[in-house]
């Protein structure tokens, strides 16, 4: 089998992913962007491993002996499924390898927000609480999640695993279904509005999808607490960026914390690139997946993708 990581960088330099040449010939490229760049190195592949890389008619028409497309990641937006179904390519993800450091990163970023760790650490390091004469020093508010009601969109692995660790702070839990296809009965269901209206901490865990995208826009902003905080650790296009400007700006929300982005690297055309105060927004580089452990068990999800392929026995097929 002729076998082509597309981006090895996607999942660290620091994880090895050599195991992966056990099971056939392997051309292993740092990074992939262009259409053009994927065609020419797919074109004599049997199995690709992609992340970004787009995989489309255009990247794939010519790669004749494609019959397997595994994604170093649990997402896979970046390929035309129906394409491949079409074509016979199977398309393999690797689930559940980053629940519990993306429901990690949900409650840090919270926590970091809500407790204003960015104010207080920095007035300690500026002097200034040196050069105070009482012991203490408490003038930024901040408040206890103990009692407060944390809102999840989307119930999956990981909106469950955030919802159990808001209970052990002694959040009352409730949850929207943006599909209407929920089977969770721990907690309780309820329409958008009522979430909104609500939530203390709303925190984003659903797929991108027609009913998700732009769902977080100023219209639902302004129907939020305006001392809740808004996490986003889902998709980037879930939550309107210049719509979150605009609520952060009037106050429309107390803050918010992100991970993903609806263009990743952030740009300069994004107006929340201008936001700088840290006590009200935290941005992080889409690296809420990405502890160590995560990434070794996504390469090691994907080789067991293409060794359960190779035998006749294909495991986490999303379009068969």
């Amino acid at each position: 089998m002729k076998i082509v990581i597309l981006e090895r960088n996607s999942v660290g330099l620091d994880i090895d992913v050599e195991r992966i040449r056990e099971l056939g010939e392997v051309d292993i490229y740092p990074n992939t962007v262009t259409l053009e760049e994927v065609a020419e190195r797919v074109k004599d592949a049997d199995i690709v491993v992609s992340n970004k890389a787009l995989m489309r008619e255009e990247s794939l028409k010519d790669a004749k002996n494609l019959k397997l497309i595994c994604e170093f990641a649990t997402g896979y937006d970046n390929v035309d499924i129906e394409y491949c179904k079409n074509r016979g390519i199977l398309v393999c993800n690797v689930r559940n390898y980053s629940t519990a450091m993306v429901a990690q990163h949900s409650i840090a970023m919270a926590l970091f927000l809500i407790e204003k760790l960015h104010y207080y650490d920095e007035y300690v390091k500026s002097g200034a609480y040196m050069a105070q004469s009482r012991f203490s020093h408490f003038d930024e508010s901040f408040w206890e999640l103990d009692g407060k009601i944390w809102g999840i969109v989307g119930m999956g692995n990981i909106g469950r695993s955030v919802a159990k660790i808001a209970e052990s702070f002694g959040c009352r839990v409730i949850f929207y279904s943006a599909s209407g296809n929920s089977t969770c009965t721990d907690y309780e269901r309820v329409d958008f509005d009522t979430l909104l209206e609500q939530s203390d901490v709303l925190s984003l865990h659903c797929p991108l999808s027609d009913r998700t995208r732009n769902l977080i826009d100023l219209a639902a902003m302004k129907k939020m607490k305006k001392s809740a905080v808004l996490i986003n650790v889902a998709r980037g296009p879930v939550v309107n960026s210049g719509d979150l400007y605009t609520a952060l700006t009037e106050g429309e929300i107390a803050a918010a914390g992100l991970d993903v982005l609806e263009k990743e690297p952030i740009t300069a055309e994004n107006p929340l690139s201008r936001f700088t105060d840290s006590r009200r927004l935290i941005i992080t580089p889409h690296m809420a997946w990405a502890s160590l452990e995560a990434r070794e068990r996504c390469v090691d999800g994907v080789y067991r993708n293409i060794k359960n392929f190779i035998e006749g026995t294909p495991s986490n097929v999303v379009n068969g």
